[in-house]
């Protein structure tokens, strides 16, 4: 099997795993803080053998200065994961990771202001009709769901969500040479220490909640990592991007089967709007412009 087939399987299933992420929080039935904090300890459990037996405990891997980057990567990370988990409940499953995905305007917008990084015209162009996508899904009035500002709040989560996704990312930037593995280990601790003092000790977890905390913590972080970074070492970007895709895909078809949340007319505009944009900031794509200079001019 070679590297790109390889890749492509990995990523594929890191992705359909990262979609059944939310149906196993709402299925916990613990509070969010809880689950987080469970996560974090499976993940920490799940990855720390595998460091191990890759060697990444060798003195000198890690710098001081990496160690601390790393450390506030895994604080990003942790407010990334409550944000966006508590708004599941608020805005769907569905459209908290839609609105979720507009992560990568955050770190082009963190990259213009932190690096100086040039706002190209087709980068704008993307980046307006996600948020048009994001406008139209914060007008909708979804029925049999959340409704009024309690909607809204969920959409201000992801999007909150999205935003320390893309800080950790950037952080991420700066760690080359920092074993990825190494890094999930840094930041699932860094979520046990956070975490530990807000956790619900003293309400005893149901026997039926372990299951999906377990999942959560080792098939969904640890086993994610595993996936995710396999992956991504083997296939050129345009392709990682492009499967990236599959998790908010498989987020719309579980929350319709699982919860039978089916979004409205609004939403899905918003949903396609928010998934092209994104898809063409990832991937690059500068057709979105050149049509629009083409019909301008043909009116002229």
């Amino acid at each position: 099997m070679n590297d790109n087939v390889r890749g492509t399987l990995e990523m594929s299933a890191a992705m359909v795993i990262a979609g059944t992420i939310g149906w196993l929080v709402v299925l916990s039935g613990r509070p969010v803080t809880d689950v987080v904090f469970w996560r974090c300890l499976f993940g920490a459990a799940t990855l720390l053998p595998v460091c191990l037996a890759l060697g990444h405990f060798k003195r000198g891997r890690v710098t001081a200065r990496q160690l601390g980057l790393a450390v506030l990567g895994g604080v990003a990370i942790v407010a990334n994961w409550l944000l966006l988990f508590s708004a599941y409940s608020r805005a769907s499953i569905s459209i908290a990771t839609v609105v979720y995905n507009v992560q990568p305007f955050m770190l082009v917008g963190l990259g213009v202001l932190l690096l100086h990084e040039r706002l190209t015209r087709s980068r704008v162009f993307w980046l307006v009709l996600a948020f048009g996508g994001v406008l139209l899904i914060v007008q909708a009035q979804p029925e049999g769901q959340a409704a009024g500002s309690d909607y809204l709040t969920g959409v201000a989560m992801a999007l909150g969500a999205a935003f320390f996704y893309a800080v950790a990312a950037l952080i991420a930037k700066s760690l080359r040479g920092v074993p990825p593995h190494l890094i999930g280990l840094i930041q699932t601790v860094v979520g046990v220490a956070l975490l530990w003092p807000l956790a619900h000790w003293s309400d005893p977890i149901a026997s039926a909640s372990w299951p999906y905390l377990v999942t959560l913590g080792v098939v969904h972080t640890g086993g994610m990592y595993i996936l995710l970074y396999g992956a991504i070492q083997r296939l050129p970007t345009y392709l990682t991007g492009s499967l990236s895709f599959i998790y908010p895909i498989v987020a719309f078809l579980v929350d319709a089967w699982a919860f039978g949340k089916h979004p409205q007319l609004l939403q899905l505009l918003g949903a396609s709007a928010i998934l092209l944009g994104a898809a063409g900031m990832v991937l690059g794509w500068s057709e979105g412009p050149q049509a629009l200079r083409m019909v301008r001019r043909r009116r002229a």
